[in-house]
């Protein structure tokens, strides 16, 4: 299901899109939040440039907000109807976890993003 040559596989391990064999962050850590955003210029495989034009990734927070929205769902259903929450304590438990949760969409959505217009190429990975 997630094997290399697939976009979910890229998206799942931050590799570059286009060989999957660099990484696009600079730190593994995604709570390290003063370097969460930090990427790689290039693919340290195949040189391709992350950056595909000024500002590229903006668009990534359209994914991001879907994400968000995603996970807010989520949360409240398994709050409101599993646990039988209150309302309030619902909405808290969303806060709470979009918190938490906010590096991983964040770094999740940028993947996506590059993914949208990059394709893999195999000849590149070898």
């Amino acid at each position: 299901m997630c094997t290399k040559g697939t976009k979910l596989y890229s998206i799942a391990t931050g590799t570059c899109p286009k060989c999957q064999a660099g990484k696009m962050y600079t730190h593994k850590n995604p709570y390290n939040l003063t370097k969460m955003l930090t990427m790689h210029e290039h693919c340290s495989h195949c040189g391709f440039q992350f950056m595909i034009e000024p500002n590229f990734f903006f668009g990534a927070m359209y994914v991001s907000y879907g994400l968000a929205v995603m996970a807010g769902l989520f949360t409240f259903l398994i709050t409101h109807y599993g646990f039988h929450a209150g309302v309030d304590v619902s909405f808290i438990s969303i806060l709470t976890a979009l918190l938490v949760l906010l590096p991983l969409i964040t770094r999740l959505s940028r993947s996506i993003y590059i993914n949208i217009f990059v394709n893999y190429e195999k000849a590149l990975s070898a």
